[in-house]
């Protein structure tokens, strides 16, 4: 799934109240796993000039990239932190490593290809799911619009539970680069 569905969805889950420490740890827990992605792809595309086609072709798929990804997408650490959360009662531990588990597990069904080794240091075994979220080779045509009417019904859920104003206009912004971005797969890809 896109980041923004990653946050829509982990708050709708997990940020309650949906305003505080715990929403920011939601969202925390929620973009960790994509964070390494990003900061990598980002450093290689805007400050080394690497064309975009090397990036995501050759480096996302390279030993070491896939050696972070396998850290920061690992079901085996974030469960260890939830273990640890849940154990010692802090619960701002405990929800920031749930919604990164959800996180963890919408991908785990959704990568069609492009998997990640989700249970490192046990295993770099990497489930290919037969379902992707952009793939339309793999059902994207299907999964693209349910994704896209989760996030819908998960910004109804954080509006009910009375958000600040900015964080109703984050949320926002979240869920048009949602609708956006799902509107892009479905139409090149």
């Amino acid at each position: 799934m896109n980041t923004p569905a990653h946050l829509l969805i982990g708050a709708a889950a997990f940020a309650r109240p949906a305003h505080g420490r715990i929403l920011w740890v939601v969202l925390l827990g929620s973009l960790l796993p994509d964070l390494s992605l990003y900061v990598m792809a980002g450093t290689s595309l805007y400050v080394l000039g690497i064309p975009p086609s090397v990036v995501f072709n050759q480096l996302y798929f390279s030993d070491s990239w896939q050696t972070v990804f396998a850290i920061d997408n690992s079901f085996v650490l974030w469960g260890f932190a939830l273990l640890i959360g849940w154990w010692r009662e802090w619960r701002l531990v405990t929800v920031g490593a749930s919604a990164a588990l959800l996180h963890l597990s919408m991908d785990f069904l959704l990568h069609a290809g492009d998997g990640r080794p989700q249970f490192w240091p046990i295993s770099n075994w990497v489930f290919h799911s037969p379902f992707s979220y952009w793939d339309s080779a793999h059902h994207a045509l299907w999964i693209a619009p349910i994704s896209a009417v989760l996030c819908v019904a998960s910004y109804a859920v954080l509006w009910r539970r009375g958000m600040p104003i900015w964080a109703k206009a984050f949320f926002a912004i979240l869920l048009a680069a949602e609708l956006w971005v799902v509107r892009q797969w479905l139409l090149f890809f």
